[in-house]
């Protein structure tokens, strides 16, 4: 599963980050653990509205969601729970100090275009064709 996080820095320049280390958090809440982000913190300092879309590379499908980002620091009541949640994947190897709350707004899918221009593909056929294409 990838992972992409879309910000717009102050001067209105686009920014598409990957994501390692993220979960749902409550119902409408994602969680994104900032471990190596600085651009994408500054960017959501200035306009929290961010693009988030996850694909699954090898069925190709996936989820696009948009919303409106804060950063939770250490010291927000809430950034002892997010920890214990993103640590879970972490395993402590990836230390953070701070955390980037999504509130989801918009969702929709992601589809490829195989899919839409030949009705016959299944999941099984895009994930032989796709580990074929990436040598997997």
């Amino acid at each position: 599963m990838l992972c992409w996080l879309a910000t717009v820095s102050s001067e209105n320049v686009p920014n598409v980050s990957p994501k390692e280390v993220f979960s749902y958090f409550g119902e409408d809440k994602l969680i994104v653990a900032n471990i190596a982000s600085p651009q994408t913190v500054r960017n959501i300092s200035h306009n929290p509205n961010v693009c988030v879309s996850f694909i699954d590379i090898l069925v190709q499908k996936g989820f696009q969601l948009k919303g409106r980002a804060k950063i939770i620091k250490q010291t927000d009541g809430a950034f002892p729970e997010m920890e214990k949640v993103l640590q879970q994947i972490t395993k402590g190897k990836f230390p953070f100090a701070t955390v980037t709350e999504i509130t989801v707004e918009h969702q929709k899918p992601i589809i490829a275009p195989t899919y839409l221009l030949f009705p016959d593909t299944t999941e099984a056929s895009q994930i032989e064709s796709a580990k074929k294409a990436y040598g997997i």
